[in-house]
């Protein structure tokens, strides 16, 4: 009898722990699914993915579960088939125990609607970003969406000098190296779609980035203080700038681009405020412009300082494009700009090999400095012809010297005819 008496005790505690057991885990809102041991779900860590829900808890508590994991090579997964709601997050890879992380992103991610309700304190940065990485695999066929309709609503006058601080980025890879992305989707951010800041050795191919043509800032791959990006296989249809490249950045490659709508590729712009800014050793080749008000571009503000330099664009073809070749020395997005001696140097840019048609007369412009003249500007075989049939084309030349090459048309008189390069 006695035991008989001691297994009943034995299988109610054994009981008593498996209920506690259960309901520790039902509270914590975790169900762990057989995804591996090396694949972090955010379905199996409460992520409810009906698109109405907050889903950051989720986010967070996989991220945390995948960086602390001992596995060589985690992934956190977004599953296909759902559609996840995320306040502004933030990924920080700094204490993470992998070098070779994965974030396979094959479901929808969604910003909230309202801008309201975002929780950043009215003053977002970015709204999904990643920090202080050292190997970093973003990929997947998903979508994410940042629901900006609402953000470009907001005006100036609405917001006065905070204005442009409160729309965030949409997607930012920071202070980060050795990071590929490949085929995601990003749709609508409320301003650029994707940064690359003080970051290298970035490699971006395959991806599809869409906003409307008049949505205001949404540039599509924005570079700042970064080196060893390259962007490759890409279509970008935004308001603004498909790529824009801004200070501090070097050795960018770009290829195989899609552009239209938009502002076409832009270096820039540079110098704003009389800042010191940099832009060297930049290649841009294959890409083909539709409808854009600008092809390749190179802006900066009078009274800066610093260099773009070292910059070459090949094989470009332009649809339609506005102003296919711009060089602007005097850019002034508001009404009126005080006029400045000092500017950023502009030196060494080639053109080759662009062709197509222009949307107005002026397919040409080379705006320079009369104090700090654009030099060494090459253009060989460019062929670009007014979009009418009968319209003419033509070339507008400031202070720009350099040389030609084989056919260039229309005609730009201050570049020397020479045969030897």
């Amino acid at each position: 009898m006695a035991t008989l008496n001691i297994f009943f005790f034995v299988l109610l505690i054994q009981c008593t722990v498996f209920t506690g057991s259960s309901r520790q885990l039902k509270k914590s809102n975790v169900n762990i699914d057989s995804y591996g041991d090396n694949t972090f779900s955010v379905i199996s860590f409460g992520a409810i993915g009906d698109g109405k829900k907050d889903d950051s808890k989720g986010f967070k508590r996989a991220w945390d579960a995948a960086c602390d994991s001992s596995t060589p090579s985690p992934t956190f997964l977004v599953p296909q088939g759902k559609t996840f709601l995320l306040q502004p997050l933030t990924f920080n890879g700094k204490h993470c125990n992998s070098n070779n992380i994965t974030f396979q992103i094959d479901g929808r991610i969604i910003a909230p609607t309202k801008p309201s309700t975002w929780e950043c304190n009215r003053n977002c940065h970015h709204w999904i970003g990643f920090q202080n990485f050292d190997g970093l695999h973003i990929q997947g066929s998903g979508i994410i969406n940042g629901q900006g309709g609402n953000w470009w609503k907001l005006s100036c006058k609405d917001n006065q000098k905070s204005c442009q601080l409160r729309k965030p980025t949409g997607f930012m890879i920071g202070h980060s190296k050795n990071v590929d992305m490949k085929g995601s989707t990003f749709e609508e951010s409320p301003k650029m779609h994707i940064a690359f800041e003080d970051s290298t050795s970035i490699h971006a191919t395959q991806l599809t980035i869409k906003a409307p043509g008049n949505s205001p800032n949404t540039d599509g791959i924005h570079i700042q203080r970064s080196t060893n990006v390259s962007i490759h296989n890409t279509t970008i249809q935004t308001g603004d700038d498909c790529i824009s490249i801004g200070d501090g950045s070097k050795y960018i490659n770009i290829t195989n681009i899609e552009c239209g709508p938009g502002h076409g590729i832009s270096i820039g712009s540079l110098g704003i405020m009389g800042k010191t800014e940099e832009v060297e050793f930049v290649h841009v080749r294959n890409v083909s412009f539709y409808g854009t008000t600008n092809g390749v571009r190179i802006k900066t503000w009078q009274g800066g300082h610093g260099h773009a330099r070292n910059i070459r664009f090949e094989d470009i073809t332009s649809h339609a494009s506005t102003r296919p070749i711009v060089i602007d020395q005097y850019y002034c997005p508001h009404k009126q700009c005080k006029n400045q001696t000092t500017a950023v140097e502009i030196s060494n840019i080639a053109y080759e090999n662009i062709n197509g048609t222009s949307h107005k007369e002026t397919a040409v412009q080379l705006s320079c400095s009369e104090s700090s003249p654009c030099r060494n500007i090459t253009m060989k075989n460019i062929n670009l012809r007014n979009e009418k049939q009968k319209g003419k084309t033509s070339s507008y030349c400031l202070n720009a010297h350099g040389l030609r090459n084989g056919r260039v048309h229309p005609n730009v008189p201050c570049l020397d005819k020479h045969d030897n390069f």
